[in-house]
């Protein structure tokens, strides 16, 4: 068999798989009817499949604790992990929920970084991580840009000479890891890594209106109908977090392999993670490359502007079409799942 032959192979399972899925995810969400108006059945299954989780979750060998989560976020604001005077909040912004609003973020060498920077929110309940999903810990992921050349330039040897010079930072470093007595690669990633997966968006009137309250106008329940209904959005974007942490080759016109570069994933599938739809309204642009720069944008997309190809997700809709008002409906709705007013120029592309 050829090379060729194989990947069309894998290609073809990696369909066949998506398939099934979807078929899984109509039989859970088909039975349930769309809430009309204002009304939702709060002990029903829409109230089951978007309530909030609350705590964080953590691993056995790194739990919680406020120290380490202290620690962790004075570290992700200190430029002595680099070697350009870059920190982790130079890209993850707070205000953009912790992304950069930036189609992709600049490289130490002033050329563009090949990927759009994501949201850090919520990522306590991923299962894999960055775009291609290459880093199977939030542990693995935060060494991963402060080691890169092109994002902050670490070297090791220097940050933990840098930081064992701080006695204050010392202190709190001894406070957070009973037994260490300095800095080391170790307990600076279990700190940051700490202080990511405390970053949980904060609650919304989606969230007051999941919970039984009448908190959405006509349009935006309008919105979620076809969300969860014509728009079938909800086979990919699932659960309070809206992400069903998987990887999907939804049609954007980009030569990035994605995951069908890294190891498992399909080769020749352009696949990338779903990304959560949380506080959205801050994180543009969006897609892993950045290219569509409004919510319009992104249903433009999806209504028609997708590149057909043999390896396309089969949970998209080849044939969606949306008016004017389903657009604006799904914008509207959409918008509910932020907690801050959006900025001007998402509010013109309603």
């Amino acid at each position: 068999m050829t090379d060729s032959s194989k990947s069309c192979g894998k290609v073809a399972r990696a369909r066949a798989g998506f398939t099934r899925a979807v078929a899984v995810a109509l039989l859970v969400v088909a039975p349930f009817a769309a809430p009309r108006g204002q009304d939702l059945d709060i002990d029903g299954a829409w109230r089951k499949i978007f309530t909030r989780e609350l705590a964080p979750p953590s691993p056995p060998d790194n739990p919680i604790t406020p120290d380490k989560v202290a620690l962790g976020a004075r570290l992700f604001a200190d430029t002595r992990l680099s070697s350009a005077n870059r920190s982790c909040a130079s890209c993850h912004q707070q205000k953009r929920a912790f992304s950069d609003g930036l189609r992709r973020p600049v490289g130490l060498s002033g050329r563009p970084l090949p990927r759009n920077t994501p949201s850090l929110l919520n990522l306590a309940w991923s299962k894999f991580y960055l775009w291609d999903g290459r880093a199977p810990s939030l542990e693995a992921q935060v060494a991963m840009p402060i080691e890169a050349g092109e994002e902050m330039g670490g070297d090791w040897p220097a940050i933990v000479r840098r930081l064992g010079e701080d006695r204050q930072l010392v202190s709190e470093l001894r406070a957070a890891f009973t037994g260490e007595a300095a800095p080391s690669r170790a307990t600076v990633i279990k700190a940051l890594s700490c202080y990511v997966r405390s970053l949980v968006s904060p609650p919304t009137r989606f969230d007051a209106w999941i919970a039984g309250e009448r908190a959405l106008s006509a349009a935006e329940v309008r919105g979620f109908q076809l969300f969860i209904g014509k728009g079938a959005c909800v086979l990919c974007h699932v659960g309070w977090r809206f992400t069903d942490d998987r990887f999907h080759d939804i049609g954007l016109r980009s030569k990035d392999p994605g995951r069908g570069a890294v190891s498992g994933g399909t080769p020749g599938l352009m696949s990338f993670k779903t990304p959560s739809l949380r506080e959205l309204a801050l994180t543009a642009p969006y897609m892993h490359d950045g290219s569509l720069p409004t919510l319009r944008a992104v249903i433009g997309h999806y209504s028609g502007g997708f590149s057909a190809r043999p390896s396309l997700a089969t949970q998209l809709n080849r044939d969606l079409r949306l008016s004017g008002r389903e657009k604006a409906d799904l914008i509207a709705f959409l918008l509910t799942l932020s907690s801050a007013k959006p900025p001007l120029r998402l509010a013109e592309a309603r």
